[in-house]
């Protein structure tokens, strides 16, 4: 079994850590870690300490460091514009994206977008949803969430990256005929529950996108970008939790819900 990871602001230099506040609660009360257990203590930005279960008390615990790892930063880097969707399902597009590989995610409040961002209330749950999504997945390095954007802005994203794909129904051009840099941001832009608007998407393909699908079927929007990540092999299929459209087979194209 894979020793559980924590997050830390910094990974202690030494040989010696303390997780306290919410990370020891978690250790200590959830987890209920006990002396002699493996443990994984990262920083987000990439640096994973290896240790054990020194000591446990009320809501702490003290660790011994026995050795820690550098991981790069990605590279290419997969940045995902993930169109706002209604109710809980905005987290588990997060969610799943974050344990699927994705690298950044930048909220698009797109045209036929029902749900409406609110300011530091939602960024905090999205930043939130991809920190637990990465401990889960022991990620080295954490997903940041961008400041939302507009389909104008989206589009001046997608003139710099070094390659932007946006998931369509009507796209003629599968997935795995792209060839996709070594390097950069590879920017893959993830339409409303209602569909991405001719306009949106004239702007975006103007700008230097690419319309893509991903195979025969119809993703929801909450998990079109988990099964791009999977589909190209950044992490696998997501780990926790599975979905009706999941269990259809491979991912696909994202489309407006049916009603």
């Amino acid at each position: 079994m894979t020793p559980p990871l924590f997050l830390l602001e910094s990974v202690p230099a030494g040989d010696h850590a303390v997780l306290d506040g919410p990370e020891g609660r978690h250790a200590a009360t959830v987890k209920r870690l006990r002396p002699g257990e493996a443990v994984l203590l990262g920083d987000g930005c990439g640096v994973v300490a290896s240790g054990v279960v020194a000591a446990v008390g009320r809501d702490v615990v003290e660790l011994t460091l026995t050795g820690r790892t550098v991981a790069p930063a990605p590279t290419p880097r997969v940045v995902v514009a993930q169109a706002l969707v209604k109710g809980d399902r905005g987290e588990l597009a997060v969610e799943l994206a974050t344990e699927a590989g994705v690298d950044a995610l930048v909220p698009w409040t797109a045209a036929r977008c029902v749900a409406r961002w609110a300011g530091d209330k939602s960024h905090a749950r999205w930043q939130r949803t991809a920190r637990e999504a990465a401990k889960q997945a022991r990620r080295a390095w954490v997903p940041p969430v961008a400041a939302p954007v507009t389909t104008r802005e989206l589009a001046a994203q997608v003139a710099a990256a070094a390659c932007a794909l946006v998931l369509h129904e009507g796209a003629t051009t599968a997935l795995g005929e792209v060839a996709l840099p070594t390097d950069g941001d590879v920017l893959l832009i993830v339409g409303p529950e209602g569909g991405i608007t001719d306009d949106e998407l004239g702007a975006l393909t103007a700008a230097g996108a690419r319309s893509v699908r991903l195979g025969p079927e119809v993703l929801r929007a909450s998990t079109a970008a988990s099964g791009w990540s999977a589909r190209r092999g950044r992490r696998g299929p997501p780990r926790r939790r599975s979905t009706r459209a999941a269990l259809r087979g491979p991912a696909a194209r994202t489309a407006p819900r049916r009603r």
